[in-house]
């Protein structure tokens, strides 16, 4: 299930557990918020507004406030000395859709536990898999690589960079 929200001027497609960044919100990190202008809410029997759809809200976790990108206006009027500079950075919220409702339902005032999410495997377990692999030689690392390359330089050995001519000095021929 997916809705269309308008908030801030601009409107969001969502879903459940979907994470936004939108214009900032009067909430602190932690609150749900509710979303009253539903224009669309999808699935398996769509309902569209006309133009907002009655009864329906989204509510959403806020996560985070943060601040955009700075935006340089930079202005200069040629041969007059005048140069203005000014910077500005927008500042977001960053929010996580906990629910779409239908039919005039209320969100809930706590945001709803996160489910737990199942961790990658250990990389022992894929070792033990290959068997007769892990007995083949052993791969050197790179402190072994910077011991043999400098075991292999005396300090007469100049590099060729060391050995590269200079470029004549530019100036006054006699």
């Amino acid at each position: 299930m997916f809705a269309v929200i308008k908030t801030g001027g601009k409107q969001y497609r969502v879903a459940a557990e979907d994470v936004i960044r939108i214009d900032r919100l009067e909430a602190n990190p932690g609150d749900v918020v509710s979303f009253g202008e539903v224009l669309v809410v999808g699935g398996d029997t769509p309902l569209l507004g006309l133009p907002m759809v009655s009864g329906a809200s989204v509510a959403g976790e806020v996560l985070a406030h943060e601040r955009g990108d700075k935006v340089i206006a930079f202005k200069k009027r040629r041969r007059k000395n005048s140069r203005r500079k000014r910077g500005y950075r927008h500042e977001f919220s960053v929010v996580r859709i906990t629910e779409i409702l239908t039919d005039g339902k209320r969100p809930s005032d706590k945001p709803p536990p996160r489910p737990k999410r199942a961790g990658k495997p250990k990389p022992e377990i894929a070792a033990e898999a290959a068997g007769d692999d892990a007995d083949a030689a052993p791969v050197q690392g790179t402190k072994a690589k910077a011991d043999k390359a400098k075991a292999g330089k005396s300090k007469g050995d100049k590099t060729s960079a060391a050995r590269a001519k200079k470029p004549a000095a530019k100036g006054k021929k006699k």
